[in-house]
Order: structure tokens, then C-alpha cells, then sequence
């Protein structure tokens, strides 16, 4: 007989009694097996402590490590249920070269060398020629300190990986504030807070740590508060659900920071001791120096003191004004940054009035929110006797801090507002004196980083056989640091970095196929794409994206000449490659969480992590970062080869030990120095990934509890951070309430230095550079006329899948196997519709068929759906009759990758100042479909042919250790 988790070996069997004829019965007692490997987790990219118990080579059960820093031996279903993504049929097998049009699933398996002669002919053609012809763009791959330097050292600009199309609001709107931002960058005092207050959070970032403090939280009695227009997951255990209409988060916002200053419930003293409120702001209007900090004669910020006037304002002794207008001793005008901050948000735009209505939230209730925060902060103080010393050298006794946090995601991000959304909910943090104080909001080391954190972005000067000096993807300080021609158009094929996306700091992954197909600024030649399945659920537009991807020219050839794309599993994607580079599963590979990309420090300390391969790979498959490593040696990139061109290094392993992005400085921090002895910097260690997998995979450096706080202006902590090489000094990071850079390519844009703007996009950029958030109306909403799409639809991603990334696993699939559409009931029941009524749901853009439910949690001006559940028949070994490709649905199908046609360039459906896509910026009308058209989704592409020696599709997915077909 066969027992689920068990395999069909005689030792196995156990007498049990008879259940009617079932084959399937659970052995309650069988051995787990004879081996357990510690290794990180990749079901998400929460990044747990995993321990992988195995026999006979095989995987038998996954559990958290209890050890680990992240999970602390928690694990979600996704973990868990890692099994049936090991042993999917989905699995890719082999190499593979397309012989039949793209599209038609036509491939011949290949050897692995015939495949990599393949890869370095076009890639060593193109980095001769012209490496701008590269794009090479990466999904959620965790690995981005490798793929963003093998760019760079291949010469081209056109790098970037899952962020533009994820978060990058959220990380540009923090780093350019206070020096970090939400998730991977800071989280909750979970120990302390008093009051929590969630914005746009899903169940699918950082979920294990999140549901545990959450949990902590409530078992202390503190209140929690979720603003969502969805009430899911942590919506539907918050103390309080505030159901806002999407894209208005930043009105709220603004208008509880409107309700502050008006009563003057505001931390005075952290806003002069610790951010850019203070400074001095020059009033010129029409000239070059208008809205720029005025300095002293070495560059220092200016503020005014109550008896001395203008001085340094980080001056110990300053007795700062923070309202009124002054004159400097060169005669201009100047105000400081709280006197501006306080006209704009003290205006009738942002009363509680005046956003009621927009918002969907009653003015009582937000008036009643700000008094919360305002009691929890000013009220309930928390005091922890920790003493400490700040960047000026004076000693504090204790650690005191305004218990309230703030935690936000993708669902304030997402907007073509998301920017000055970001930005005002960090300015409402300050107010509150609510940035790393006991029981706030904390970075998670190595953050805090200077405001910006770097040089500008790499990519001028692109030339052949010549890597790029610096990092692609950095941070922009003014117009100088733009990656533009002499005559403003992008130098990358994405546009990031240019006037249309003046800080894309994550580039601008959702434009690369749409540009590339249009030759804008510049046709491509390859395509290399890795973990991003960008012909379904990651394009804002899957069947455009598929139009491009197959586009011809007069001739008859692909516009887009080659593609290569690498990935585990048989995916929407791989069919519309022209050559396939199989990736292995996450337990067949070693991997780097290194502190240069995504670490996994928490507020408590730096750490970062390995995967080690606890299986062999059972097919003709390679880890990706190794055969990066090899086609970087093969074209001779410079890191990559030694002096006489041989390889420099053998494998992954060899990489992650030995390579130094500076001296000293490598991909992982821990047991670093030939003894093992040094942490963040010190020589390559031979024995390093063995010390990580004696100690489960991970290293972690904890805190002293005088660095705990106040990161920002601690003497100890600052100190210590520059020693490990964490940044590059160790003065204080001021936090900045005026942001300079955007207020400098405002001024670019009013006529002002030797780079500006094109005349088409002027106005743009001075319009939403602006050094203060405000809020502005979506800017799709804007350009085209919403009234016949009365209703805003987002998606929202299931605590059971990442992303596509459950959509192999068999366990998984049961939870979401198909979607629906979600609706208020009494928004329903008014315009005549039922549950489980086939609808169709169109925009500007198309339409979707899907079937409809009913809820109460749901703003009643919302529809939404779970993300990335529909799937295309054919891919991931799916029969054609899945529920997902029958009864599954995309919005993404009715979403556009570019605004409406205007006068002028064409534009991207995304934030103007980041490029940050704008998934939730859709507006839609549902009807109900007419009789007959019910039971099926629409549009439903044609089956996708299986690629050469795939498992045959089982009619049951489960898990069978011992190998055997269903």
C-alpha cells in the first residue's frame, strides 16, 4: 500500500485497518528519515532558517530551524510544502535550443557546452560591438550583488532585477528620507510598541517574523491598525481595519500629519536634534539657488538660532527657530524646512474635510486616529534605562522613545503616487519622534545609510570590451547623475534614470520588452533574463508582452534578435526563449543572502545567510550564479579571469569565499580573516562556508544594547557600522523632511544648469520632483476619463504563494486553485449582481472574464482578486483542464504598461519619479456576462506545447518519496 510521505518499500508498510478499498493511508509512525541539512529557505523571500530532514537522499520533511534569527523555527505552509516544489514534474530537464517559431514550444535538447557556446557567441558579439545591446534583467532572485556586478562588468547599462515592478517606491521613498525604509530595511519595534499602524501590508512579505510579532503585540495588549482596502490576513486580525480607496493613502496621511502640526502635538526636540527641519531653506523664486539649503562657507547646513541668526546647524548648542523668514548675511531670504512643511500641510487640501470623501474615510475617524497616535506618543513615552552616546559626545542615562510603529508594502507602493506617499508616511514618523526610538519604527542593520546612500548610477560611456566603473543601480543625487544623452533621451533601454524616472533606482524592469520591440532609444540584441516570467504574470500586459517577444521586422526576423532566459521550471516564459539554461531547485544549490544585496539583519544586528545543496540534482540542470561565473570567464570578463585569462574561479562556492568587491569586502561578513576571527571586513576565510554551516547556514553580529536606538546619531553604533564596513563613515545621518535632490532636478526643469529636461517633459519633472510630498490623483486616473470605470481593482498576494512561485506545487495549488473576483456584497446586490456570477471586468486596456464573490471586507469602491493564481494551459505541467487555466484569471490582462496616448513621448504606466510600475492605479467596470458565456475565463491564450523529455502531466500531484509515478 502507499502512504502519503512515505515511500513503497516493504519496511514501510504497517498493518492498519481496513478502510473500504483506499490506497492512500497515513503511516502515523514512519521514520522521518536518516539525515536532517540546515539551509535557507526560498519559498518567499521572507529568507527563513530551514532544517531538511532526508532519506535515502531524498526529502521527507522540512521544518523551521529553531535557531535561526529570522523564523526562530517558525515556518508558513510555503516552507513547509517546499517538498512538492523539489519534486515537481515542472521541473526543466535539460538545455534547450528553440528550432520552431517562438511560441510553439518547439525545442531540441542540447548539451550543456553546446549551450554555453551558444550564449558566449551572441554575448561575446554584443559586448564587441555595442553592450548597450545587452538588457539583462533578473526576477526575485536574491542574487542581484552577482548579477548587478557581472553587468558591470560586461559593459552594459541595462541591468536592473524585480524591483521597479515591486517596491521601488517604498525603498527610494525611505532611503531618501531617513536612511532606510519598511521590510527588508527596518520593521516594527515588536517588543515595545504600544500602537502599530499597517499600510497596503499583504501576507506574502516577511511573513513569518510579521505574524509573530503581530502576535506578540496582541498578547500585550497593543492596538493595531490596518489601512487596506482589502481586510485579509493581517487586515482581518488588526484591532481596527480603515478600508480606504486605493491610491489615497498618502491623503491620509497627510491629513493626520495636517492634524498634528494644527494641534501642535509634535516631537519639537527630535525634529531639530535629528532631521533637516531646522535647516534653512533659500526663498529665491525663479532663481538657481531657490529651494536649495543655505550653507556656510564649508558646505554645512544652515540654521537659525534664537540669539546668534544663521549658524551650522549641526551646531550642539543650537536653539533652533523652526518658523518665520529670516535674512541671510548675504541678503537672501530663507525659511526653515518646518515652516514650509508646516504651509503646505496646514492647508485646507489636506483637513480631514477635505479628504474624507476621496478617501472613503469619515473625518471623524481620521481626526480620532491622529489623537491616537498623539496620546501613544506624547502621553505614554517609553523610557529604557540604556545609556548611550550621540554623535556630539554627550551621554544619555536612558533610551526614550514614542511607542508607535508603522509598517507599510506593495499596497501604498504600487501607485504612480507611491513616491510622496512613502515620503509623507516617513514624515509622519518624524513628527511623532517615531524613527528607531524605543517601541517605534527600527532599521535593520546595515541600515541606516547616508541620505542618498552612494554615487550616482553607472552607464555612461558605454564601450565595447569595457566593464562600467561603479554600480548600475545606484542613487542619483541631481540632474548630473542622470543616465541621459546630451539631448535628454534614456541611455538605458528602460528609461530609468532618466527624466522620465529621475531615481529608478530598481530600473524599470516592466518597460525593457515593450522598448526593446520599439527600438526606443536604441534596438537590443539579446535579451538574458533569469527568474522573471515576463510572458505572464510578471508584464503589467501578458499578451502585449507577447506580441513584442514575437514581433518581426520587413524581413521576416525577430525584433528582438535573441533571447535567453533560465529558470527551474517549465513556465509561461520559456516558451518564447531561444535558449534555456535550466536552473536547479533552492536545495540543489549554494547561494549567497550576502550583506551587499539582501541581507538578513534585523533591528538587533547585521546577518546574512547561505543555501547549501542538501540534495544532488537529478536532471541535466546548473545553478544559474554558476554559470554566470563561467560565461563571465568565457568572455573574459576582468573580475573573472586572472592574468592569463584562465578562469578565476572554479565555481559558486569558489565565488562567494574568494571574490572582494573591495578589500577586505566580500559577499558574505561572517568568519571572515584566514583564522575566522573578523566579521564585515577582513581576508578571504577557506574554511568561511564551512563555519556557516556548522552554525545553520547563517552568521549573525548582535547589537550591544548602547547601539540598540537611535542608529541615526549614535556615537557607538555609527562607529562600529563604518568598522564592519557597513558605510563609509560614521557622522550622523540626518533625516531629511526637504529633500534637496528632487528639489534640484525641480530646478533643472525651471531653466537652471547645463542639464534639463526635454521640452516635453518639463513640466512633469518640475511638477513631481517636488522636495515635499503631496498628493496628486493616479496619473492614469488622470489622463483618461474614469467615469465609465466606476471601480478601482488591485490584487493582493495569498500568505500561500510568492509571486508565481507555488504555481508547481502541488500543495499549494489545493489552497488557491483557482481566483476569484472580490466584491462588496451591498456594491453588488445594487447593480444586480450575485455570488458566483460569471463578469466581465474592463478597462481602458480590455477585458477579463472571471467569477464573482460576495464579501463585507472590501472597500465598496474596490474589486480585487488573489495575485498570480491564473495561469496559462500548457505551462508549469498543468493539464489543460486545470482549475487555474479554466477558472483562474489575470487583472494583468487589463492593465496597460504605458499611460494614454498624449502629445509627446510615450510614457510608462508608473511613478514619475521612480518608475516604479503602477499595478494598482486600474480602474474597471464589472457587468454581468450574457447567457452562455459563463464557466470558463476569457482571454484563454492557446495550450503551450511541453518542452522535449518532461514528465508526462500526472492526473494527482503528491508527494512520493520513493520515487514512484502516482
Amino acid at each position: 500500500m502507499r502512504y502519503f510521505g512515505g515511500s513503497d518499500s516493504a519496511g514501510d508498510d504497517q498493518d492498519m485497518p481496513d478502510d473500504g478499498g483506499a490506497t492512500d493511508r497515513i503511516a502515523y509512525s514512519a521514520p522521518i528519515g536518516d539525515e536532517v541539512k540546515t539551509t535557507t529557505c526560498y519559498m518567499c523571500a521572507c529568507r527563513c532558517g530551514i532544517r531538511v530532514h532526508l532519506k535515502d537522499g531524498r526529502v521527507r520533511y522540512i521544518e523551521g530551524n529553531p535557531d535561526h534569527p529570522v523564523n526562530k523555527g517558525v515556518l508558513c505552509g510555503k516552507g513547509s510544502a517546499g517538498i512538492m516544489t523539489q519534486y515537481s514534474p515542472a521541473r526543466l530537464q535539460a538545455p534547450l535550443k528553440r528550432v520552431g517559431p517562438r511560441g510553439s514550444g518547439e525545442f531540441a535538447e542540447i548539451s550543456w557546452e553546446e549551450a554555453m557556446e551558444i550564449a558566449t557567441g551572441w554575448l561575446k558579439h554584443v559586448r564587441q560591438t555595442d553592450p548597450r545591446r545587452l538588457a539583462f534583467f533578473t526576477g526575485r532572485d536574491q542574487s542581484q550583488s552577482l548579477t548587478g556586478f557581472w553587468a558591470a562588468q560586461f559593459g552594459t547599462p541595462n541591468f536592473a532585477a524585480h524591483g521597479g515592478f515591486c517596491s521601488v517606491n517604498m525603498a527610494a521613498g525611505g532611503l531618501y528620507t531617513i536612511g532606510g525604509s519598511f521590510w527588508e530595511f527596518g520593521e516594527p519595534d515588536w517588543e515595545h510598541a504600544k500602537y502599530l499602524m499597517i499600510f497596503g501590508v499583504a501576507e506574502d512579505h516577511d511573513s513569518n517574523p510579521i505574524k509573530t510579532g503581530l502576535a506578540a503585540l496582541k498578547g500585550r495588549g497593543a492596538k493595531v491598525v490596518s489601512v487596506n482596502p482589502v481586510r485579509t490576513g493581517y487586515s482581518a486580525v488588526a484591532d481596527e481595519w480603515v478600508g480606504i480607496r486605493p491610491g489615497t493613502d498618502g491623503l491620509l496621511i497627510m491629513a493626520l500629519i495636517h492634524e498634528l502640526i494644527r494641534t501642535d502635538r509634535v516631537d519639537g526636540e527630535f525634529l531639530v536634534r535629528y532631521t533637516n527641519a531646522p535647516w534653512l531653506v533659500v526663498r529665491n523664486p525663479g532663481g538657481a539657488d531657490d529651494g536649495l539649503f543655505a550653507r556656510d562657507a564649508d558646505g554645512k547646513p544652515l540654521a537659525w538660532d534664537r540669539t546668534r541668526g544663521a549658524i551650522a546647524a549641526d551646531d550642539v548648542s543650537l536653539s533652533a527657530v523652526l518658523v518665520g523668514e529670516f535674512t541671510l548675511p548675504d541678503g537672501r531670504r530663507a525659511q526653515p524646512v518646518f515652516q514650509l512643511m508646516a504651509e503646505r500641510y496646514l492647508g485646507e487640501d489636506y483637513a480631514p474635510e477635505a479628504v474624507a470623501e476621496r478617501c472613503g474615510i469619515g473625518a471623524e475617524r481620521i481626526r480620532r486616529l491622529a489623537a491616537e497616535v498623539a496620546d501613544i506618543a506624547f502621553n505614554q513615552p517609553l523610557t529604557l534605562d540604556i545609556p548611550w552616546t550621540d554623535v556630539w559626545g554627550r551621554t544619555h542615562e536612558t533610551m526614550v522613545g514614542r511607542p508607535v510603529a508603522f509598517h507599510a508594502m506593495r499596497g501604498i507602493s504600487a501607485h504612480s503616487n507611491g513616491l510622496h506617499t512613502c515620503r509623507a508616511l516617513h514624515i509622519l514618523q518624524m513628527l511623532l519622534g517615531a524613527v528607531d526610538t524605543p517601541g517605534s519604527w527600527r532599521y535593520k542593520s546595515p541600515f541606516p545609510r547616508p541620505i542618498p546612500p552612494g554615487l550616482g548610477p553607472a552607464g555612461r560611456g558605454a564601450k565595447p570590451n569595457t566593464p562600467l566603473a561603479g554600480n548600475i543601480l545606484s542613487f542619483p543625487s541631481g540632474p548630473d547623475d542622470l543616465l541621459v544623452e546630451d539631448d535628454g533621451t534614456p541611455i538605458r533601454i528602460d528609461h530609468a534614470f532618466s527624466w522620465e524616472a529621475p531615481l529608478g533606482l530598481h530600473g524599470m524592469m516592466h518597460t525593457v520588452i515593450g522598448n526593446a520591440e520599439k527600438g526606443d532609444p536604441y534596438k537590443i540584441d539579446t535579451l538574458f533574463m533569469f527568474m522573471a516570467n515576463m510572458a505572464w504574470n510578471s508584464a503589467m500586459n501578458p499578451l502585449e508582452t507577447i506580441r513584442c517577444l514575437t514581433a518581426q521586422d520587413e524581413d521576416g526576423e525577430y525584433v528582438i534578435p535573441h533571447v535567453i532566459y533560465s529558470d527551474a521550471y517549465f513556465s509561461e516564459t520559456v516558451p518564447y526563449a531561444d535558449l534555456i539554461l535550466p536552473d536547479t531547485t533552492y536545495l540543489e544549490r549554494w547561494d549567497a543572502i550576502s550583506i551587499l544585496d539582501r541581507p538578513i539583519g534585523s533591528s538587533h544586528g547585521p546577518g546574512d545567510a547561505i543555501r547549501q545543496p542538501v540534495i544532488k540534482p537529478d536532471r541535466d540542470v546548473r545553478p544559474f550564479q554558476e554559470v554566470l561565473i563561467e560565461l563571465g570567464a568565457r568572455l573574459g570578463l576582468p573580475a573573472f579571469v586572472k592574468e592569463d585569462g584562465s578562469p578565476k574561479f572554479k565555481d559558486y562556492p569558489d565565488y562567494i569565499v574568494n571574490h572582494q568587491r573591495m578589500p577586505g569586502v566580500g559577499p558574505l561578513a561572517g568568519w571572515r580573516g584566514e583564522d575566522g576571527s573578523k566579521k564585515g571586513v577582513g581576508e578571504p576565510n577557506k574554511d568561511q562556508l564551512q563555519r556557516y554551516i556548522e552554525n545553520g547556514c547563517f552568521w549573525r553580529h548582535n547589537l550591544a544594547p548602547e547601539e540598540s536606538y537611535f542608529k541615526h546619531a549614535n556615537a557607538t553604533y555609527l562607529a562600529n557600522a563604518k568598522a564592519m564596513g557597513m558605510m563609509g563613515n560614521s557622522n550622523q545621518i540626518v533625516l531629511q523632511i526637504w529633500s534637496e535632490p528632487l528639489q534640484k532636478f525641480r530646478l533643472a526643469a525651471e531653466g537652471h544648469g547645463a542639464k534639463q529636461p526635454p521640452e516635453a517633459l518639463r513640466e512633469r519633472v518640475r511638477t513631481y520632483c517636488d522636495p515635499l510630498p503631496f498628493w496628486y490623483a493616479p496619473l492614469e486616473q488622470q489622463q483618461h476619463d474614469t467615469d465609465p470605470y466606476p471601480l478601482s481593482a488591485v490584487t493582493q498576494r495569498p500568505m500561500a504563494m510568492y509571486h508565481s512561485w507555488g504555481s508547481m506545487n502541488a500543495w499549494l495549488r489545493q489552497i488557491h486553485g483557482s481566483n476569484k473576483l472580490y466584491m462588496s456584497r451591498a456594491r453588488a446586490e445594487a447593480e444586480g449582481l450575485a455570488q458566483d456570477d460569471w463578469v466581465w471586468v474592463e478597462s481602458r486596456n480590455g477585458r477579463v472574464k472571471a467569477q464573482l464573490s460576495l464579501m463585507e471586507g472590501v472597500n465598496r469602491d474596490t474589486v480585487w482578486t488573489w495575485n498570480a493564481i491564473g495561469k496559462r494551459a500548457g505551462a508549469w505541467m498543468l493539464s489543460p483542464s486545470a482549475a487555474e487555466a479554466q477558472r483562474g484569471f489575470l487583472l494583468n490582462h487589463v492593465i496597460s504598461e504605458w499611460l494614454p496616448a498624449q502629445t509627446g513621448p510615450r510614457l510608462a504606466n508608473a511613478d514619475p519619479v521612480t518608475g516604479q510600475a503602477a499595478w494598482y492605479d486600474l480602474r474597471v467596470k464589472v457587468t454581468k456576462c450574457a447567457p452562455g458565456e459563463d464557466g470558463i475565463t476569457d482571454p484563454l491564450p492557446t495550450l503551450l506545447e511541453t518542452p522535449p523529455n518532461m514528465p508526462q502531466t500526472p492526473d494527482i500531484l503528491r508527494y512520493n518519496a520513493g520515487g514512484d509515478r502516482p
